[in-house]
């Protein structure tokens, strides 16, 4: 499956296309010293990120990207080849971790598994899914995780008669 078609075209996925279950597995990408270091100068100047001789004396030991690189290159590597959201990819919120830290050389992927998809009962035309995402190294070893809630368009919006079918007898949703 491609995600090459931004206009939410037929290789891309709806609410109604997404389960509970559904994985998906992106490209990969190769990091190195120098995108580190690069990213580090703009983003997040700590001296683990930008100097091998002060990382080796810090809690990681040697040169580590920032973790908010390895969020944006995960965010690449969703977008470019992971989840074929229709729309794009919408975060709503959700939750980092940064288990070990990634080194230069590390090539990186993107594993993906819905968790939880829900219609919106107040907005027809979208829900939302729950994704519980990995950036694993060559190795397979995770160096995030994420659990984020998506906003997700529905190919067909659902009319207010449909809406109130979800509904119990007594009128509560």
């Amino acid at each position: 499956m491609t995600n090459s078609d931004e206009s939410g075209g037929s290789d891309r996925l709806y609410l109604e296309d997404l389960h509970p279950g559904q994985r998906f597995t992106s490209g990969s990408h190769t990091i190195d010293e120098t995108q580190i270091k690069a990213f580090a100068t703009q983003f997040d100047p700590q001296p683990f990120h930008l100097d091998d001789e002060a990382a080796k004396g810090s809690l990681f030991g040697g040169l580590a990207a920032s973790g908010w690189h390895t969020a944006a290159i995960t965010m690449r590597l969703q977008v470019e080849s992971g989840l074929p959201i229709a729309g794009g990819i919408i975060g709503a919120g959700g939750e980092v971790n940064w288990p070990r830290p990634t080194r230069p050389g590390d090539i990186l992927h993107v594993e993906s598994e819905i968790l939880e998809v829900r219609p919106s009962r107040s907005r027809p035309d979208r829900g939302m899914i729950t994704v519980r995402s990995e950036t694993l190294n060559h190795r397979r070893e995770v160096v995030q995780t994420m659990t984020v809630t998506l906003v997700v368009p529905r190919r067909h919006p659902a009319t207010e008669e449909s809406v109130d079918e979800t509904k119990d007898p007594q009128g509560s949703a």
